[in-house]
């Protein structure tokens, strides 16, 4: 194991939770795409024997209750091997529901002619929020038609550092 600057002599779970998930996912994702499956965020939460790791997994047509559990059998023996706790915690693999926010591009490419939802960091033409289909997006633009009925233009073209939360409009 290689001991980054700050790190000596500290165990996993002496360098934070943000740290061990950070190492986690080295150890997980290699282990999901074999199964066919796409490491979306790690998430470590609680403290002692109330620990959890949380993984949360995607594919292309989305996850299944089967794929969960693959992954899961799939996980254990390899986080014993990283043992990123000196304590018993939980495993939990998941989806990260179909309303998620959108974190990387791909999350944003996985949207592309969907209808979603805009949170800004600032009012566009007085609106904080903006719903419309996501037409193209890259690393610093997002365009979208507005949805009938804004009063906004309808094609809109946002610079990505303007959006402060982005998320799939999901209809029941």
């Amino acid at each position: 194991m290689q001991v980054e600057s700050g790190d000596r002599g500290l165990s996993l779970s002496e360098r934070g939770s943000q740290s061990v998930a950070d190492r986690l996912q080295g150890v997980i994702s290699p282990i999901l795409w074999t199964l066919g499956l796409e490491l979306v965020e790690v998430v470590c939460i609680g403290q002692g024997s109330r620990s959890v790791v949380r993984v949360l997994i995607d594919k292309p047509g989305g996850v299944t209750v089967s794929d969960c559990e693959r992954a899961h059998k799939a996980l254990v023996p390899a986080l014993d091997v990283a043992d990123p706790f000196p304590h018993a915690y939980t495993l939990e693999v998941s989806s990260p529901g179909l309303d998620r926010p959108f974190k990387r591009l791909q999350d944003y490419q996985r949207a592309i002619g969907k209808e979603v939802s805009l949170k800004l960091r600032q009012p566009f033409e007085g609106q904080w929020r903006i719903t419309g289909q996501l037409m193209q997006v890259d690393e610093q633009v997002v365009v979208l038609t507005a949805s009938a009925g804004t009063p906004v233009p309808q094609m809109l073209r946002l610079e990505r550092t303007m959006i402060a939360e982005a998320r799939l409009v999901v209809k029941i």
